[in-house]
């Protein structure tokens, strides 16, 4: 499958997910249908119905993030803003949180539900998390829930990763990994790019890909069997304080808009 055909079907299942939210459904049948389920009552009690109900992802981040008031957060595949808004709350009006999503649908959805929350210090951005519209070391913390996983090129995720970070940042992920005794055969036929779990990593090496591109610090720890030999893991790890300086002199290095999606107008991309 190419790197074009992942990202159009993984982009299709999250448009009709954020479609099926902004009715007022959710996500049943899916093998991700259970991502609300990840955060407490008191922090779905935060949030509109349809950032809960358009949670897909495998565990809850912010609960192992360690978030601070005033800093600046980048959420990977932000999806319909949950992780966004539970963000925002933690990081007060001195911090700021970019939500990075490449599905119109989802990025309409979160704007929506952002607007209804009454959260100003958000920014949704549309793009692809292999090549992120962000300068170096620009970000405190980098997010994600079950989103990795999903990507056509890892170490491009990887890379960007380590490069969006300013030294002493860190990673509060959640993602789904393969045990080390599984082929990656025998990960894709455990379910589906769309399904969270084809395009799973070893445990080794999401760890190998995250040591390639300077991260230490790293701790992968399961939570919970999503297949057999498949678990849900929360993933930590640092930039150190004195990695070498990232000079940066592509377009991405422009500022995002201040409001809307990073497209330069008020409205969605």
């Amino acid at each position: 499958m190419t790197t074009e055909m992942i990202h159009e079907e993984v982009r299709a299942r999250y448009a009709a997910a954020a479609t099926q939210a902004n009715d007022g459904g959710c996500c049943s049948g899916s093998s991700d249908s259970i991502g609300a389920e990840l955060y407490s009552a008191l922090e779905r009690d935060e949030l509109p119905d349809a950032a809960v109900l358009a949670s897909l992802g495998c565990g809850n981040p912010i609960a192992v993030a360690d978030l601070h008031a005033g800093e600046r957060v980048l959420d990977l595949g932000s999806g319909g803003g949950i992780d966004v808004l539970l963000s925002a709350k933690r990081v007060g009006p001195t911090g700021r949180v970019l939500g990075l999503d490449m599905t119109d649908e989802m990025l309409a959805l979160a704007q929506r539900n952002i607007a209804e929350a009454g959260a100003t210090n958000v920014e949704l951005i549309r793009g692809n998390i292999e090549d992120i519209p962000l300068p170096a070391e620009s970000i405190d913390v980098v997010i994600s829930n079950c989103v990795i996983n999903l990507a056509a090129d890892k170490p491009a995720v990887f890379a960007e990763i380590a490069r969006v970070l300013r030294p002493g940042g860190r990673i509060g992920i959640t993602d789904i990994v393969g045990e080390d005794h599984l082929s990656a055969e025998q990960r894709a036929e455990r379910g589906s790019y769309v399904g969270c779990i084809a395009g799973a990593l070893s445990v080794t090496d999401f760890r190998r890909g995250l040591e390639a591109v300077g991260l230490v610090d790293i701790s992968i720890t399961p939570t919970y069997s999503v297949a057999d030999g498949m678990v849900s893991v929360i993933v930590k790890a640092s930039k150190p304080f004195d990695a070498k300086p990232m000079i940066d002199l592509s377009p991405r290095s422009l500022p995002v808009a201040e409001s809307g999606c990073g497209c330069g107008s008020g409205g969605c991309c």
